[in-house]
Order: C-alpha cells, then structure tokens, then sequence
C-alpha cells in the first residue's frame, strides 16, 4: 500500500511539471491478445491517479482478496463488469470508461483479444483517435497483435502505443525489450504505420503507467499517462476543401429553410459559393447558425444549420461542399471487415451506410481476401465472420463518395442487412469507379440483385383447386415476406407475353394465371409450368415453392 501512495504521489508531482493547458478530448482504445492485461492497464491508471470515488475503491480492494493475485489489487476488475467475464479472466464485450485528470479528458475502449470477438474490437477501433496495443514481454509480437493493429489501421487509427507489458515477469531486461521493439518495427513497416511510440509497463505492479519506474531506468521515454495527456492527435494533413455531409432538413417556418450538420473540413463563410452534390447546383450561403446564434464563418468540427440563397434539391445525404473535389459514382470498390454470423457470398444485397445517406446495394463480387493475421490476400468465394476482403459494392443510385483516405468521412461505410437491420460489415472506400455519366446501366439482372431474388414466371393453369383468389393469397404472403411479386390475370385473348416480358426486366415474380396451358418462354427468366402437381394445394406451400425457386 505505502509503494501504492508513493506512486500517486509521484504522479502527482510529474503533473504539476507539466504543461498547464488543457488538450482536447482524447478517445484511445486499449486492445491486444487475450490475458495481455488491457484491463489491467486501464485500472491501474484509474487507481493510481485517484480517479474513483471511495466506494468503487473499497470495493475493488475487497473483490480483489478473493481474486486470482492473492490477495493484491486486481486493477481488471474496475472494467470487467459481466460476471461471466470475471469468472473467465477475459474481457468479452467493449468496456468503455470516461475520467477527466488535470491536463485532459479521455474515453477508453477496453476491447476483447479472442479473436471471437473480433466484431467488438472493431466496433470499439471505430471511434478512436489512438490505440494502446498490449504485447506480453514474455510473447513478444503474436498473430494476434498483428490482427489488432491491422483492424485498427483498418478503421483509420493513425496513432499507436504499443505498451510492452508484464515487465516484472522478463526481470525488467533492456534486452528483451529491444528484441520486442525490433518485432514492433518490423509490423509497423509491414502495416505503413505513421506515429509509433513503444513503452516497457508492468500493469499490475504500476511500472510506467502513470510514472516513470525505478526498475526501468534505461527507458528514457515517457511513462504511459503523461504521455497521453501530451499526444497530439489531430491529422497533420488536412482534408481538402470543405463538406458538410446533410444531416437534417430544418424548416422552423415557411421563411426559412436551413440544412443542418458537422462540417468535416474546412470552414464555410457566409457569401461563400458551395456546390450541392450530388445535384451539382451552385449557390452562395446566406446565412450560418451555430446552435442558436448566428455566425459569419464555421469550421472544421462545428455542427451547424447554414441556409442558402436560393431553393435547391437538397435533403438528408446530400453534401454541401467547396473545394473538396469529392467524387459521384455508383460503383465502389471497398475493404470490408465481415461482422454477420451468416457467410457473405457474391449478389448480397444490403443498405449501404455512406455519410449522412442510406442507400440499397449490392456486393457483386468478392475479389479477395485479406488474412487478418498475416496480411495474405487470397481469391475467395465467400467470407466468413471476422474475415477482411476487398468487395466491389454497386449502389442503386449516384451518391457522393470519395477514397478514405482523401475524405474520411465520405469513405467511411457499414453494410445493414435489409432484413435484420443489424450491421453486417464495417470498411472504408478504397477505389471510387466513376463513369462518365455517373449512371449505372439498371438491367434485370442489377435489380434482379438489389430484390435479392431471381426473376421466375409461375406459370398457373386455374382450376377449381387453384382459383384466382387463392393466388391472391399466396401473393400477399409473398409480399409480406419481402418479395417482389405480381399476381397477372390476363383478359381472355390478350397478348400477355409482352406484359410478362416487361414485369421480368423490372426484376419482378410474375405469377400468371392461366386458363389453360401455354407454351411460354421469355428472354432472361425462368418459367415454372407444370408444378401444381408437385406442390400441396395451401397457400403456404405455394408460397414456399416460389421463394425456393425466386
């Protein structure tokens, strides 16, 4: 306890040294292979630095002398919540914590290492400016770390602190360290890492973490904590331009109507002339809102209303830019992270999460894996859970986009199964395929995939067993199921084939009901004759034999 107090004592001093002036709010994850002691880490700096409330400590120093350290404090604790994860030792969902000290706030992810878990990891990489990897002095650099700092370069993190724990247990050896370090920089190399900072730690025994140890004393770096306070994590290079993706339509009354937002680069000033995308319209601002006051410039970062001189087409997903030269397509070619139980497999359709807009899509075409641990790419016909590929997704209109790493925010997507309506995938644009017109050729087969189904005819020959009004039924439990269906009655003489032709190249199940049996063939479908013999006369059977078949 009293090597407790000095610590905190210590750290209090190297902060008084410190600089005075509060950073910005910093959002780190803490991620690494399973019992690297991710928790750990993050407790002991909220123990030592006396950021919990006397209750929480009491109760940590009391969960502890049941614990796994004989009787020590196990810092884990304090983020571990779920009782399953406590009786593991492992972290499974993302913990995240919020603590404030004298020279900056922070949000921490304590993301899970198994890699069952991978989706979690992701989810808690999406939100970070900065990750903290845990590499086991004893392992050094395993597949797993390789995966973490991959996903985390995936998301667009561009600051690293590998954190080279459990120190005590190497006996606090340069040597070993500097093997460590050699394996660090031979991944961030691999990887095109930019900002790489590594620390020797013990988490348990507070090494590093919030001060600097008198066991390391060849480490002439900074301690973990003071280290993060200092950090600047804003990007050095700016995005081009400026855009502000349409969040919101604001109309208070019939005199003003406002588009509302976060700019995410640049600044805008009132008398500005912008662009509407993807409408291509130019038009100058009149007017800034910032909350409820109103401005004659905003930037990067402020979350605004801005009202135009003119009307325009403008609505949510829309973009209001100047300079940006981002881009208008209807094909993308993106690196995905594959979240969804269920495999991926080509011809999937979805809503594409771009920006501010939400937009049917279609995967066409897996062009390769990327083996998380290694960086392989592989040709593949499927992806399975946790998997990385690189996919060409065709999107069923023109929206504004732009390669990740030239516009964040207009390269960031997430895939949401149309049936669900969970997250299926994560990834980032990496190929935006113009087309000189920016207009995608719509033909049967592209709507064919955006209605996840195939174009069938049903051809049906009435009777007293299978009338029109049975069909009825088995059309609305088609519709009900999300399929795209026709029930078509042809007027006795009537030329349907070329009716049946169109509903085909809309995409659409066409069930024709016959009077007698015809000789039917059409471009591009196929026509189901025959099969009321085969199928049991309930409207759920037919039903059934027609999803099987579409």
């Amino acid at each position: 306890m009293l090597s407790t107090m000095r610590k905190q004592e210590a750290w209090k001093e190297e902060r008084k040294r410190g600089t005075s002036r509060m950073k910005g709010l910093l959002k780190f994850i803490t991620c690494g292979s399973v019992d690297d002691g991710k928790s750990t880490l993050i407790g002991h700096i909220l123990y030592d630095s006396k950021l919990l409330y006397a209750d929480q400590e009491k109760a940590l120093e009391l969960d502890s002398k049941v614990g796994s350290r004989e009787g020590k404090i196990d810092y884990s604790l304090l983020l571990d919540g779920l009782m399953a994860e406590r009786e593991q030792g492992i972290t499974i969902d993302v913990a995240y914590r919020y603590f404030t000290t004298d020279n900056r706030s922070f949000i921490v992810a304590d993301t899970p290492g198994h890699e069952e878990y991978t989706r979690n990891m992701a989810v808690g990489a999406s939100f970070a400016d900065l990750a903290v990897i845990l590499v086991d002095a004893k392992q050094g650099v395993l597949i797993q770390t390789k995966r973490h700092a991959r996903i985390c370069a995936l998301m667009g993190i561009k600051h690293f602190v590998f954190a080279v724990n459990k120190m005590d247990l190497v006996g606090y050896s340069e040597e070993r360290f500097n093997e460590i370090n050699a394996q660090i920089a031979e991944l961030t190399k691999e990887l095109s890492l930019s900002d790489v900072v590594v620390i020797p730690v013990s988490a348990t025994e507070g090494d590093n973490v919030t001060t600097k140890s008198e066991n390391i004393p060849w480490y002439k770096g900074q301690a973990l904590l003071p280290y993060l306070e200092q950090v600047d994590v804003d990007d050095t290079e700016e995005e081009k331009g400026f855009y502000m993706p349409v969040q919101r339509v604001c109309r208070p009354n019939h005199e003003f109507r406002g588009f509302q937002g976060q700019i995410e680069a640049g600044s805008v000033s009132v008398g500005d002339e912008i662009i509407t995308l993807p409408t291509k319209e130019h038009v100058h601002v009149k007017s800034i809102h910032v909350g409820d006051k109103e401005a004659q410039s905003a930037s990067i970062g402020q979350p605004v209303t801005i009202q135009l001189d003119r009307e325009v087409d403008v609505s949510r997903g829309s973009v209001l830019a100047a300079g940006a030269d981002l881009k208008l397509a209807t094909e993308i070619t993106a690196t995905i992270l594959w979240m969804d139980d269920d495999v991926l497999t080509n011809n999937k359709n979805f809503f594409v999460k771009l920006g501010t807009r939400l937009i049917p899509g279609v995967v066409t075409e897996i062009v390769n894996t990327i083996d998380v641990n290694t960086g392989e790419e592989k040709p593949a016909a499927l992806l399975k859970k946790n998997e990385i590929a690189v996919c060409k997704i065709s999107l069923a209109d023109v929206i504004v986009v732009d390669e990740f790493n030239l516009h964040k925010t207009m390269g960031e997507l997430i895939l949401i199964d149309r049936v669900t309506n969970m997250t299926s995938a994560c990834g980032v644009v990496r190929e935006v395929n113009e087309e000189a017109d920016d207009v995608k050729e719509v033909d049967a087969a592209f709507r064919a995939e955006l209605n996840n189904q195939k174009p069938v005819v049903v051809e049906t020959v009435l009777s007293d067993k299978i009338n029109v009004d049975f069909l009825k039924k088995v059309e609305k439990e088609l519709l009900l199921d999300s399929k795209h269906v026709y029930l078509y009655v042809p007027a006795e003489g009537e030329d349907y084939t070329n009716v049946v032709t169109h509903l085909v190249n809309a995409g659409i199940v066409v069930i024709l009901a016959l009077s007698k049996e015809a000789d039917l063939k059409i471009d591009g479908a196929e026509v189901l004759a025959g099969w009321e013999s085969e199928v049991d006369a309930t409207t759920a059977d037919v039903a059934e034999f027609i999803k099987k078949n579409a």
